[in-house]
């Protein structure tokens, strides 16, 4: 039997993290008296599958025996809802006050994270993970909240229900008939050192519920009604105990593999899944997410913009900007191609990063455009070799929204003054044909004269495109008919063999106006990734060409600030270690106090922050930090407008511009 070895370079990887984080080797058991001295702060997620099973009152009854052994303790948030034997835990633990937040006209309570972190004790209990912070918060979600404390090296206790984790979402929702909203990515929980499940039987508790310990007797009978159904407790149960194992699965593997216990080991593969601007990509990134978990495999989202895909307004481009930051939540590693051809650029991505594994959605083409345009899916299982091909259906709510938004957009087409012209342009064009047709009707065959009148049809195709093609070549073949086809002036065929002639007349036209449309879109897409590319390439060179320090951040405001027609300020340290701006593009741009200290938690964190973010998005600016190999040196705002986020491409460009800023500022000028 061959013994199976372990690998150094995993366990070389392992022990640095360790080293780095402070943390004890995984697998090991999880004690109060490991919370003290660490460098980062350690993660304890208290999970359960509904409200009610027990998880604030374990996660008080942990921080008070920790207290007693002398470990400094305190209670950021715990909803206790009136339980007085939960209640009664608080007693002897510091109570850091809530921060009052007025919002439209009432004021919420929500834990104040600056009072925690000038507090700084060892240990801090935050109840509801996945909670949903209110307006003009430093973030959007608790959740970010709990990861400042633990990069700033507070250890945490918390709780999380099974629904409110992202990649089950879809599952839930099958399961009760809810969708939960208030949701948190999966990483979070990869984050825990320790998941420990509280758990209590349906029965249980729907008699806690009934005695009014969950829930005031009116809210509760209302919640026996609807969410705590039996069927859904049992379900929801299940699914919480088969997470957890799977939980404790990974620690085992992990500690089999630091010891070099032999066992089936999981080949190195990956999963790739092809997301869109459909609604129908939320549920396929959940189920990616999931499959790679259970699998323990590196996965990518990956989406292809190619001439094909016509914007149809906002909507489309702002549900592909939805998916792209759940793929981002969700962990995975989003890639943006650009192509003619979508199935060919996946195929090329998937066998250059050993992918085992495509998930795709079916095909939303209608028939007649997989005719003449094939279809994706199809070239996909075609052209896959050794990769499998996973085609996921779509379910009813989703078939029935994107036929809402479809036959909504074709409501909503109202042809512009524009083509309305070009169908009375078209249809003088042909008049003009017939006539002289007519004038030489009588000295030549009906086919001659049926070639000039293809002549209005292609160019209508050729300048206005295929609806007006079509329009034109109709109107076309019936003045044939009409004017140049015995009988004369009826619409009657006295020679069946016109008919296939008409047949081609059409296909002719329709083929050369999309084939011309299809040229269109390419030279498009092309010019698309040429500006991008032009964009970075002209940056580089400016910032090149300077000759110190201040020229550098004058250049580069000038050009971010032209690329994206709007404001830029650059932040850098001073001597004293402050984060002043050092250069704008226009003297009158003037920020708050508000603003500013955005940017200086963003110096401080090393993370995006502002408007389209989930932190601190209540403000007019995006900031990106300038890093050098994950040290930050300084930070670079873009003023983004109230009414247009930046797409995607443009986040990249922005920050393909900040990495060369923070090259150029922090390498020695000759």
């Amino acid at each position: 039997m061959e013994e199976k070895r372990l690998n150094p370079d995993a366990l070389l990887e392992q022990i640095k993290q360790e080293e780095e984080n402070g943390r004890k080797p995984e697998g090991l058991p999880y004690e109060t008296k490991d919370i003290q001295n660490n460098k980062k702060g350690r993660l304890k997620i208290f999970l359960g599958y509904c409200a009610g099973v027990g998880k604030t009152y374990r996660m008080l009854q942990e921080g008070k025996a920790a207290s007693n052994k002398g470990i400094s303790v305190a209670v950021a948030i715990a909803e206790t809802h009136g339980r007085k034997e939960t209640e009664a835990l608080l007693s002897g633990l510091e109570i850091i006050l809530r921060k009052k937040i007025e919002y439209s006209g009432i004021t919420l309570d929500e834990m104040d994270i600056d009072n925690v972190l000038s507090r700084h004790p060892t240990l801090v209990l935050v109840d509801e993970l996945a909670h949903t912070n209110a307006p003009t918060s430093r973030h959007v979600k608790r959740y970010q909240d709990v990861e400042e404390l633990l990069k700033n090296g507070i250890n945490v206790f918390t709780t999380l229900n099974i629904q409110h984790i992202e990649s089950l979402n879809d599952i839930v929702q099958q399961i009760s008939g809810i969708k939960v909203t208030e949701t948190l990515p999966d990483s979070i929980l990869e984050l825990a050192d320790e998941i420990e499940l509280v758990d209590l039987t349906p029965e249980k508790l729907l008699e806690r519920l009934k005695e009014g310990k969950v829930y005031i007797p009116k809210k509760a009978e209302q919640a026996m009604s609807q969410f705590f159904k039996k069927g859904n407790l049992l379900a929801l149960r299940e699914l919480s105990l088969k997470y957890t194992a799977k939980q404790v699965n990974e620690d085992v593997h992990s500690f089999m593999e630091k010891n070099a216990i032999q066992g089936p080991w999981l080949v190195d593969s990956k999963i790739l899944v092809s997301i869109s601007a459909s609604p129908a990509s939320e549920r396929l990134l959940r189920f990616t997410r999931r499959m790679a978990n259970d699998l323990d495999v590196e996965w990518f989202a990956v989406y292809v913009e190619s001439p094909q895909k016509v914007e149809k307004g906002n909507k489309p481009s702002l549900q592909l900007t939805k998916n792209i930051n759940l793929a981002e939540e969700l962990g995975a590693k989003v890639v943006l191609l650009n192509g003619s051809s979508i199935s060919y650029e996946i195929l090329n991505f998937a066998k250059s990063k050993n992918v085992t594994l495509i998930i795709a959605g079916s095909s939303k083409r209608t028939r007649f455009e997989r005719i003449f345009k094939g279809s994706v899916i199809d070239k996909l299982i075609r052209e896959s070799g050794s990769i499998y091909v996973l085609v996921a259906g779509e379910g009813e709510d989703e078939k029935q929204g994107y036929e809402k938004d479809s036959h909504s957009s074709k409501r909503e087409y109202i042809p512009a003054a524009r083509d309305l012209k070009a169908y009375l342009f078209s249809l003088l064009a042909v008049s003009v044909i017939v006539y002289i047709g007519w004038l030489l009707h009588l000295n030549t065959e009906p086919i001659n004269i049926g070639f000039l009148l293809l002549l209005p049809s292609i160019a209508s195709g050729v300048l206005w495109g295929i609806r007006v093609g079509l329009f034109t070549s109709i109107i076309a073949v019936c003045a044939f008919d009409f004017f140049f086809i015995p009988p004369y002036l009826t619409f009657r065929i006295a020679d069946i063999r016109y008919l296939p002639s008409f047949v081609v007349f059409v296909l002719v036209s329709m083929t050369i106006s999309f084939l011309v449309k299809s040229i269109r879109r390419e030279i498009r897409g092309s010019k698309n990734r040429e500006r991008f590319v032009y964009s970075l390439y002209s940056f580089s060179r400016e910032i090149i060409k300077a000759k110190d320090l201040n020229d550098i951040l004058t250049r580069a405001v000038k050009n971010i600030s032209e690329a994206f027609e709007s404001s830029v300020v650059i932040f850098l340290p001073d001597d004293a270690g402050k984060l002043e701006i050092k250069s704008k593009n226009d003297e009158n741009i003037l920020l708050n106090e508000a603003e500013q200290a955005v940017a200086v938690w963003v110096y401080a964190n090393g993370q995006t922050a502002g408007k389209g973010t989930a932190t601190l998005s209540s403000t007019n600016w995006y900031y990106l930090p300038l890093m050098i190999q994950e040290k930050t040196v300084g930070v670079v705002g873009l003023r983004v407008s109230s009414d247009k986020l930046l797409t995607p491409d443009q986040k990249q460009l922005y920050e393909s511009f900040s990495s060369v800023v923070a090259l150029a500022i922090t390498k020695p000028l000759n």
